[in-house]
């Protein structure tokens, strides 16, 4: 990913937010601000520290020693070229394995390429608010990962924190 980005370039479709990936590359400041440009699923204020990444890559690590703790974390998750049923499963297998259960929060990324298979069928985006509304955790869709938009650099293993109120339409 990093390098598909710094060849499209800064600030352009698939390329990179020059912002945050400057910040996190030269750790200058002791605290800094990624603006997530997702879409806010739940209005609330979450703290904890940021991990995540690839839901198949997070997935295979179940039952093993790299297993990681989620308990009181803001869990992002980002793939692409999945189906909506192969995220459910994903998310089912997750859940089932308590992974999500004491979420303090949850980014979730674009999905690209994740369309679904059938016209009127589920998309991602059903299948993550039926799964993950049940944890009333604070989330963001759209706002990380695999996207057409400027990949945004998100550390992973720090503490991050974030309040914001959902628009009413």
């Amino acid at each position: 990913m990093l390098a598909a980005g710094l060849i499209n370039g800064a600030g352009a479709p698939g390329g990179y937010d020059e912002s945050s990936f400057l910040q996190a590359l030269s750790g200058a400041q002791p605290s800094w601000t990624i603006p997530l440009r997702g879409e806010t699923l739940t209005g609330g204020t979450a703290e904890g520290i940021i991990l995540g990444g690839a839901m198949t890559l997070l997935e295979a690590t179940v039952g093993t020693p790299w297993e990681l703790d989620t308990d009181g974390a803001i869990l992002l998750l980002e793939d692409r070229a999945m189906k909506p049923y192969q995220v459910d499963r994903v998310l089912m297998h997750l859940k089932h394995a308590g992974k999500l259960s004491k979420l303090r929060g949850i980014i979730l990324g674009d999905f690209p390429e994740c369309e679904p298979p059938v016209t009127d069928s589920p998309s991602v985006r059903d299948v993550c608010g039926r799964i993950l509304s049940r944890w009333h955790s604070n989330g963001f869709w759209r706002a990380g990962g695999h996207t057409a938009r400027p990949m945004l650099t998100v550390p992973l293993g720090v503490r991050a924190r974030w309040s914001r109120t959902v628009k009413e339409t």
